[in-house]
C-alpha cells in the first residue's frame, strides 16, 4: 500500500514542476501607441471622457505658464460670482501690469462691465487688465485671488503648479505642467459657460471710456476660429481653447477637440510661433485615430452579475443591488480589448463621492490609468436610472493603482495556472497524509493480531523476527528484485514457502 501511494505523490510533485516549467501560450496585449512626438518641450493629450492620457512628452516637467493661466482665473471667478455682476476697473488692474504686455482694448481705469464681459475679454483677447479686475472683484486683491487660484488647482489634483498672478505675466515662481494644465483644462471645458465662452470666434464689447461705441473683437485662438479648409490652421475638431505667450514662457496652447463622439484636450509648452499649433493637431490627431472609448457599463462584468454575495468595507451585497455609472468609459487602443484592461476596485473612496457610491473601479493598461467606474448600490436609494456621472478624471493624482483599498481582480492565464497545479499538489499531500494515517491503523491492527498468534502458539516475538529474516534470505538468493517489494509483513504471505519452515503456517496470515 505505502509504495502506492508514494508513486501517486511522486507523480503529483512531477508533475507540478512540470507545469511550473511549462511555457503557456500567452497573447501579449498591444503596445500602448508612442510612435509620434512634438517639437514643443512639452505637450500631452488627455481624454475627457475617461481621463486617460493618451500622449505624453514632458508632462510633469514645471514650465511657465504665460496667458493660459487665465483658464484657472476663469474657473476661480464663475465659481464665485455671477456672470451679471458689475467689475469696475481700478487703477493697479489697468496699469499695475508688466511693462509691454499691451492692453489690447485699450480699457481704462473706471470702465465698468459684468463679468461675463470680462471674461469674453480676458480669454478670447488675453487682457491682463481684465484679469487683474476680475481677481480684485471676486476677491478684494489679487493675492486673495491667488490663493484661491492654488487651492483650486490642488482640489483638480494639480500637484506641480504654483501660480502668483491671474494673468500669466511673468515670474519666476509661476509654473505648471502640461499634466496639471490638462487637468485645469478638462475642467474649464467641462464647464457649460465657460466653454461657451472659450468656442467663441468674435464678442463686442460694450461701450467703455476709449470706446464710446463700443467695439467687435475675435478669438486668438487660430486653430478654433479658422474656417477656411486650407489654411494650415485649420482643424474642424477644434471647438475652443486659449493661447499664451510671454518671453520667458514662450508659445503656450490648450485646445479641446471633439471628434466621432470623443473629447479630448491638448497642451503644449515651450513652444513657437512655427510649432504651437501644428504641434497640437499632430498629438490631437493622434489620440482621435490611435485611440477607442469603451463603455463601461455595457462591458463589465464583476460584481454586478451573478448570484454570489458581494463584500465592499464589510457590507454584503447582493449583484442586483449594485450597478455601475453608465457613462463611464476607458480608452484603449484601437487593437485592444475591454478584456485587456486591468481593473482594481477602490472601497477607500473619497468623502465627497457621489451619493449611493460605495466604491469605484479604476481601470489600467500597461501601467496607464485608462478611466474610472463609480459602483453603486440601490439599497436605501430609488431605481438604478438614478444614476450620477462624475467626473472622470476625480483619480489618485499618481495614477498608481496600489496601496490600501484596493481590490485585485484580474490574475492571469500563468498566475491562474500556478495556483491550480499548487492547489493539486496540496491536495495530494493532504490525501497522501490520510492514507498514512490509515496505513499506520492498519499496521497497528496486525501487529496487534500476530502477537496474540504468537501467545496461542507459543512462538515469542524474537523467534518470530528471526524466521522473517531467514524467508528474506532465501528471497534474496532467489529473486533480489522479489525482496524490494516484499517490505511488508503482510507482503511476505505471497512469497511463503510452507515446506521451508515447520511454522510456515505461523508466518501465513499475519
Amino acid at each position: 500500500m505505502t509504495r502506492h501511494i508514494k508513486r501517486l505523490l511522486c507523480f503529483l510533485l512531477t508533475l507540478a514542476v512540470s507545469f511550473s516549467l511549462t511555457v503557456f501560450p500567452v497573447f501579449a496585449k498591444p503596445d500602448w501607441p508612442t510612435d509620434t512626438g512634438c517639437q514643443s518641450e512639452a505637450g500631452i493629450v488627455m481624454d475627457m471622457d475617461s481621463g486617460a492620457v493618451l500622449f505624453a512628452q514632458n508632462i510633469h516637467v514645471q514650465l511657465a505658464p504665460a496667458s493660459i493661466t487665465k483658464l484657472l482665473t476663469a474657473l476661480v471667478v464663475v465659481e464665485h460670482a455671477s456672470m451679471d455682476e458689475m467689475v469696475t476697473f481700478s487703477h493697479d488692474a489697468v496699469y499695475d501690469v508688466e511693462s509691454g504686455s499691451g492692453n489690447k482694448l485699450s480699457l481704462e481705469e473706471g470702465d465698468v462691465l459684468s463679468v461675463k464681459d470680462c471674461l469674453y475679454v480676458m480669454l478670447l483677447q488675453s487682457s491682463n487688465q481684465a484679469a487683474n479686475a476680475l481677481a480684485e472683484h471676486v476677491a478684494g486683491s489679487r493675492e486673495a485671488f491667488v490663493d484661491m487660484m492654488n487651492e483650486k488647482a490642488r482640489s483638480l489634483g494639480c500637484r506641480e503648479s504654483n501660480f502668483e498672478n491671474p494673468s500669466g505675466l511673468n515670474d519666476a515662481a509661476q509654473l505648471t505642467s502640461a499634466y496639471d494644465m490638462a487637468l485645469i483644462g478638462v475642467a474649464v471645458f467641462s464647464n457649460p459657460e465657460l466653454l461657451a465662452i472659450c468656442s467663441s470666434t468674435e464678442a463686442t464689447l460694450p461701450p467703455t471710456k476709449n470706446n464710446p461705441e463700443g467695439r467687435t473683437y475675435s478669438m486668438e485662438h487660430k486653430l478654433v476660429s479658422t474656417q477656411d479648409s486650407s489654411s494650415e490652421n485649420y482643424y474642424p475638431a477644434a471647438v475652443a481653447g486659449k493661447t499664451g505667450y510671454t518671453s520667458v514662457a514662450g508659445q503656450t496652447l490648450v485646445t479641446y477637440a471633439e471628434e466621432d463622439g470623443r473629447r479630448q484636450v491638448a497642451v503644449t509648452l515651450k513652444s513657437t510661433q512655427k510649432t504651437h499649433y501644428s504641434d497640437t493637431k499632430t498629438i490631437l490627431d493622434f489620440g482621435f485615430k490611435r485611440f477607442k472609448n469603451v463603455n463601461v457599463s455595457e462591458n463589465e462584468t464583476h460584481y454586478v452579475t451573478g448570484e454570489e454575495p458581494v463584500e465592499i468595507n464589510g457590507v454584503s451585497y447582493s449583484p442586483s443591488e449594485l450597478y455601475l455609472d453608465k457613462n463611464a468609459v476607458i480608452t484603449l487602443p484601437n487593437e485592444a480589448e475591454f478584456s485587456d484592461a486591468d481593473q482594481y476596485l477602490q472601497t477607500d473612496i473619497p468623502d465627497s463621492h457621489p451619493e449611493g457610491a460605495v466604491g469605484r473601479i479604476i481601470y489600467s493598461y500597461n501601467d496607464r490609468q485608462i478611466g474610472i467606474a463609480w459602483l453603486y448600490t440601490t439599497r436605501n436609494q430609488g431605481s438604478a436610472e438614478q444614476q450620477a456621472t462624475p467626473s472622470q478624471t476625480d483619480l489618485p493624482s499618481s495614477g498608481d493603482p496600489s496601496g490600501s483599498g484596493w481590490i485585485s481582480l484580474n490574475g492571469g492565464w500563468i498566475a491562474g495556472g500556478i495556483a491550480a497545479i499548487l492547489a493539486l499538489a496540496a491536495g495530494g499531500i493532504v490525501w497522501f497524509k490520510i492514507q498514512k494515517k490509515r496505513e499506520r491503523a492498519r499496521m497497528a491492527l496486525l501487529k496487534e493480531k500476530r502477537r496474540k498468534r504468537l501467545a496461542e502458539m507459543g512462538c515469542s516475538e524474537d523467534e518470530f523476527e528471526r524466521l522473517v529474516n531467514e524467508r528474506k534470505a532465501a528471497l534474496s538468493r532467489r529473486d533480489p528484485e522479489l525482496l524490494k517489494t516484499a517490505d511488508e509483513p503482510d507482503d511476505l504471505d505471497r512469497f511463503r514457502e510452507p515446506e521451508n519452515t515447520a511454522n510456515g503456517d505461523a508466518s501465513e496470515d499475519l
